[in-house]
């Protein structure tokens, strides 16, 4: 099977495990999209077609570019010769393949939307705009994919006008061949001195402010280690910022899944909590750290009203807090005790590990449902 992937950033590595569990259920992969930073010269084994570099917080110039190779969309037909189906990852990218398929072909469109921008739940005009042009977009595509059943029930299914059949992939931890060793078994953890580790894309200033006044107020008690890609269009300045915090450090990007169990191992606990898009994407996703942190053993800590607090409170586990996270954070690690630590490492340790882990057989899986002639779905329930 041949899959034509469109994707809107060629150095993330959420696409680099998407392209790694494609491949992992037998597909051959082409891969076309933009890009970040320079260009990779490969994405795990998969030469991609660099349609340009784009930047983070700049949607007039990406609408810019996605329209100037929309418009164009025939220069690309190359990129789809031989395809069984045609995934088109974000809103930009269903454009562009839209227009890169034409309208006589017959190999089926996937949209793949794993995040919704706070433009599309705009009331305003830009907002209708965009919702309109998902829905035209959408009504050629034969399937969504996407990550949460939150995204189904908050926004697919009473705001926007795709109307497609839904298949659900989670963020899960994919191995692939990575030579990553199993989880240790859990541990008492050293009392009086606590780790939070914050890893992956880092875009929320809001967490930043209340781990710097957490780790402020308990005086050395607690640090927070932070690994990944810094979004710095979302602070004002992140290594100044980084720089007068005490108790708050910086220890660069990592390799995925490489090294996951080792900069889980140093901490304690996981930052599964983001308000990038308060009130809307951020309270529906259920982001890569929490199956990464369930899968070290590594306690993840959320907010109790969202998506990703409900999934945890349905598995009993994690440390589940109401809004106002600094006092419930400062109260927490004052009187944390050896028990309390016992009781979440065990609730984290009863969960089965598929829940953490996508296994060769779910590629197998999602290829075929992908490639199959006869796209037919359902609705995840949450």
């Amino acid at each position: 099977m041949k899959i034509a992937y469109f994707v809107h950033d060629l150095t993330d590595p959420a696409v680099k495990r998407r392209v790694s569990m494609f491949k992992a259920g037998g597909a051959e992969v082409l891969l076309t999209g933009f890009r970040r930073g320079a260009v990779p010269t490969s994405v795990d084994g998969i030469v991609p077609y660099d349609l340009g570099q784009t930047a983070d917080a700049r949607f007039v110039a990406r609408l810019s570019a996605t329209m100037r190779h929309a418009l164009l969309g025939r220069r690309l037909r190359h990129r789809i010769a031989g395809a069984d189906v045609i995934v088109a990852r974000n809103l930009e990218m269903l454009a562009i393949a839209q227009s890169v398929r034409g309208r006589r072909t017959a190999v089926p469109l996937v949209y793949e939307c794993l995040d919704i921008h706070r433009l599309m739940l705009s009331p305003g005009p830009a907002g209708v705009a965009l919702r309109t042009i998902e829905g035209a977009l959408s009504r050629n595509a034969s399937l969504l994919m996407t990550s949460s059943p939150a995204f189904v029930t908050n926004y697919f299914e009473p705001r926007s006008s795709v109307n497609l059949p839904v298949v659900l992939v989670e963020n899960k931890v994919f191995l692939g061949q990575a030579d990553v060793p199993d989880p240790p078994p859990g541990t008492r953890l050293d009392i009086g001195s606590w780790k939070i580790g914050w890893f992956g894309a880092i875009r929320c200033a809001k967490s930043f402010a209340i781990l710097s006044a957490v780790t402020r107020r308990l005086e050395g008690r607690l640090s927070v280690i932070i690994r990944g890609r810094p979004a710095y269009s979302e602070f004002s300045d992140f290594d100044a910022m980084v720089a007068a915090e005490p108790f708050i450090s910086f220890e660069g990007p990592y390799r995925n899944p490489d090294d996951l169990m080792a900069i889980y191992g140093e901490v304690d606990f996981a930052w599964v909590i983001d308000f990038f898009e308060e009130g809307l994407n951020s309270e529906w996703l259920l982001p890569n750290r929490l199956y990464e942190s369930g899968w070290a053993g590594t306690i993840p800590i959320v907010r109790d009203a969202t998506a990703t607090g409900q999934w945890l409170a349905r598995q009993g586990a994690g440390v589940r807090l109401p809004n106002d996270l600094v006092e419930s954070l400062v109260g927490f690690f004052r009187e944390l005790a050896p028990a309390q630590i016992d009781r979440l490492t065990t609730e984290l340790a009863q969960i089965d590990p598929s829940n953490w882990i996508c296994t060769q057989a779910e590629c197998r899986d999602l290829v075929g449902r992908l490639t199959t002639r006869d796209l037919h779905g359902s609705r995840p329930t949450t």
